[in-house]
């Protein structure tokens, strides 16, 4: 999920339960997320049935990495994962879309009006959210199957509950980085996407700040895949071609950034400053250069096409960061998030007349479609 939402202080006339979380407006685009989930998982089922493909007539490069798993109708839980791994990513990236569209400068078309950008953004989110975690239990079966001979079941179910939903579990190979980042990933999407529901206790203008971050979790869950996804351990177009299509992905982000659809987050190097506004300017000219290094890198990258994977005899540099470097950059994360939450949680509610959307654009998303 990425920025999205207007301004909604809390409605005093609704119980304390109301305001805490808003299981109202949840199970509600859990609803609308039907046709759009229903629609994850048949690309699921195609795209489970390419790799089945791939495995059994030998095409797949995955073969020559893991030369046990070449009977893909023993290990199909195993397949099963990585098409649920594809699916979360595409549909992770679907929804950063709509989610930049949201709240940045959208394209002058009728038919793509905030509501209806702000509903498919909700839906996606929440689908990419149950993809991300069927991925993890169709790999908690695979790692089930894959090691059933050699453990009793209570000690086997209980250490691949610790390898497969506990960050830094995973004790072996590329997985001690690559299931570390996914999980981080996951547990940041129920954390930051999920605080839209909240918004009423917490205040949209804290809420929208904290939202904010929720762009590392995409970034998490492409690093995840693209440098340690068993489908991508080679040289080869498709590798350059996945790393190429994150670069829209950036100019949007890029283009949000410097056309925000609320006037008070564009970045004035002069003229007068608002005290009220959510980050200073410094943090703010910072996120735009982070953004232009990482275009800047995705160059790179798709020019030399040496992105630290595995090369299609399976070679590659050892994992890095260390497990210590992400647990740094988490905790710093963490505390850059503390650092927010108690700059604003005191602020006033600013009325929505910067060209957001305020009140009554919150409950025209409510009711869209």
């Amino acid at each position: 999920m990425a920025d999205v939402t207007g301004s909604s202080a809390p409605f005093p006339g609704r119980r304390a339960s109301a305001r805490r979380f808003d299981w109202r407006g949840l199970g509600a685009d859990a609803r609308a997320a039907v046709p759009d989930a229903s629609l994850a998982l048949v690309i699921t089922g195609l795209i489970f049935w390419w790799l089945y493909v791939r495995i059994e007539n030998g095409t797949s490069p995955s073969i020559e990495i893991m030369p046990p798993f070449d009977d893909a109708s023993e290990y199909w839980w195993y397949w099963l994962c990585q098409a649920f791994g594809w699916s979360a990513l595409l549909w992770a990236y679907v929804t950063v879309v709509f989610g930049l569209l949201r709240s940045g400068t959208r394209p002058p078309w009728r038919w793509l009006s905030a509501a209806r950008v702000e509903k498919w953004h909700r839906t996606t989110s929440l689908t990419t959210i149950g993809l991300i975690f069927l991925h993890m239990v169709s790999f908690f079966a695979a790692e089930l199957q894959t090691n059933f001979d050699n453990q009793a079941t209570g000690e086997l179910v209980r250490d691949t509950l610790v390898k497969v939903f506990v960050p830094g579990g995973y004790p072996t190979g590329t997985g001690r980085i690559a299931i570390f980042l996914g999980l981080i990933a996951f547990y940041l999407a129920i954390v930051l996407g999920l605080a839209f529901y909240l918004r009423q206790t917490t205040g949209s203008r804290l809420w929208r700040a904290l939202h904010r971050f929720v762009i590392i979790v995409y970034v998490l869950s492409a690093w995840h895949t693209l440098l340690y996804g068993t489908n991508v351990w080679f040289d080869g177009s498709f590798r350059t071609l996945v790393w190429a299509l994150q670069m829209p992905l950036a100019a949007l982000l890029l283009l949000r950034l410097l056309a925000p659809a609320r006037p008070s987050e564009r970045l004035r190097l002069r003229g007068p400053r608002r005290e009220s506004r959510p980050l200073p300017l410094t943090a703010r000219l910072a996120g735009r250069l982070a953004v232009v290094a990482t275009i800047a890198g995705l160059l790179a990258v798709i020019i030399s096409g040496a992105d630290g994977g595995r090369t299609g005899h399976g070679h590659s540099a050892e994992p890095w960061p260390d497990r210590w470097i992400i647990w740094t950059g988490l905790l710093v994360l963490t505390l850059v998030l503390v650092a927010v939450v108690h700059r604003l949680r005191r602020a006033p509610q600013a009325p929505a007349r910067d060209g957001g959307p305020g009140n009554d654009d919150l409950a025209a998303d409510q009711h869209a479609g």
